[in-house]
């Protein structure tokens, strides 16, 4: 069919990938960082465009027949009537949002209105509370605004000249929180509770469709947000779930159908394919490692990493709880980390260092078990971050999670599957592709562990974790 591109805007860069629209083999790649100083929670998108053109430069997308557009989730793009932007995009995890986020989870009647409306829970970083914030804090620009895009739709939109028609893809539209993946609608009268007043949403497209051609022929896809982009550049089905290592951790699942969750641990995202994507967010992931860090006075996480190899699975009974910050899966915002175990024997740095890992690692697993309680198939797990190429991670892991690991090798994911998503929409409008089936590209390198003959020990390591944690929170999953 030719080549396509890719492109991602992350909250700190632009990256574009040139592939081969038959088998996804990368041809080309650009960089640039945004012009922005840091990760402010306000960015005028105009920073968006101007590292878009530099990471195109040099002739990267000549020949490209059709281009995706991946971006970073929870960016809300206010504008006016006449499509100017009302203020800088509201942008990042925004944690002077939080009271906006009780406000509306009390204005609709608690935490189980909110999930059984549009299958999550408000929290600071979304749009919905996001407009809530502006609503109460900039009214003259809260009034003004007319029309609401995130940041793939007002990339997508500026691509295509700023047409009449805006539109989104489901994958993004269910991050915002007035859009129900369960009913494939918005909620408008969320949008009034937050904003105050109605405005204009952007069309929801399907997985497969074009957004439109630009003047000069490119046909430009629906786009979608990073999380969604990243599975499908992963290649991620059904029976797969992603683990990302961040200083909090994620993990989601391909499901074929919406998950509402009263609880609100379950956020129910629709994914770049026409399925669906249930997430369970963990609040220590990688901080859990970076503070054992520090309290071992060792350099780096490999250090803790080849300490925590010189113990044995269970750390000799050490179990961390690694609430640090407090906890959203189980709900428990207010608690602190807890260490058990502690007998003479058991006070050495390796146990410790292997505790770490275990409890890190263990606080995924019961965010996967969140998901395999809903009914969830989980065979696979594929890893991501940095951490997940620590040996102690990888010793560990697939016991703990009771599944085959697969970790990756680093690549550009998010703007992998913006391409893959361009050549869907190309071959539909060629008539070689089917609307309901994606091209079937080349999945990545990776490593490939399995729990093997380890899989029993992991569990009990798993069942002295619940132990604890049910001694310390009784009912924390109920």
């Amino acid at each position: 069919m030719g080549i396509v591109a890719g492109l991602d805007s992350s909250p700190e860069f632009t990256r574009i990938v040139v592939c081969d629209a038959d088998t996804g083999a990368v041809l080309k790649q650009g960089y640039a960082p945004h012009p922005v100083e840091g990760r402010p929670s306000d960015v005028d998108p105009q920073a968006w465009l101007l590292s878009l053109g530099e990471a195109a430069g040099g002739g990267l997308l000549e020949g490209v027949q059709a281009i995706g557009v991946s971006a970073q989730q929870n960016a809300v793009v206010p504008l006016d009537a006449q499509g100017n932007t009302v203020r800088p995009a509201l942008v990042g995890g925004d944690k002077r949002a939080q009271v906006a986020a009780a406000d509306l989870v009390d204005a609709l009647g608690g935490r189980e209105a909110w999930a059984q409306a549009v299958g999550c829970v408000p929290q600071a970083a979304q749009p919905v509370t996001k407009l809530r914030w502006l609503n109460k804090t900039e009214p003259d620009a809260a009034l003004r605004t007319a029309v609401l895009l995130q940041a793939h739709d007002w990339l997508v939109w500026q691509l295509l000249g700023r047409p009449v028609r805006r539109t989104t893809d489901r994958g993004g539209a269910s991050g915002t929180g007035y859009w129900s993946a369960a009913t494939g609608s918005y909620r408008s009268d969320l949008v009034e509770l937050a904003l105050g007043h109605q405005v204009m949403l952007p069309e929801v497209i399907g997985p497969a469709e074009a957004a439109g051609t630009t003047p000069e022929g490119l046909l430009i896809s629906a786009g979608t947000g990073e999380t969604m982009a990243a599975a499908f550049g992963l290649g991620i089905g059904l029976g797969d779930a992603v683990v990302s290592l961040g200083a909090s951790g994620s993990v989601m699942a391909v499901h074929p159908e919406a998950l509402v969750d009263n609880t609100g641990m379950i956020t129910s995202l629709a994914d770049a394919t026409g399925m669906h994507l249930p997430v369970v967010t963990t609040l220590n992931a990688v901080r859990t490692l970076r503070g054992a860090v520090e309290m071992l006075g060792l350099s780096d996480l490999e250090s803790l990493s080849d300490l925590a190899m010189k113990s044995t699975p269970g750390s000799h009974g050490l179990v961390l709880l690694p609430y640090l910050e407090g906890e959203r899966t189980p709900n428990l915002p207010h608690t602190a980390g807890t260490l058990s175990g502690l007998r003479r024997e058991s006070m050495k740095p390796e146990h410790l260092a292997r505790a770490a890992f275990e409890g890190m690692l263990c606080g995924l697993a019961d965010a996967l078990d969140v998901l395999r309680g809903r009914g969830v198939e989980v065979r696979r797990v594929f890893l991501l971050g940095a951490a997940a190429e620590l040996s102690a991670v990888q010793a560990a892991a697939p016991a703990l999670f009771g599944a085959q690991v697969v970790v990756p090798q680093p690549a550009d994911y998010a703007a992998i599957g913006a391409a893959r998503q361009a050549a869907w929409a190309l071959g539909v409008s060629q008539g070689t592709l089917d609307p309901r089936t994606p091209p079937m590209w080349q999945g990545p390198a990776a490593q490939v562990l399995e729990p093997g003959e380890e899989l029993a020990v992991g569990q009990a390591v798993r069942q002295q974790f619940v132990a604890v944690r049910e001694q310390m929170y009784p009912g924390a999953f109920r």
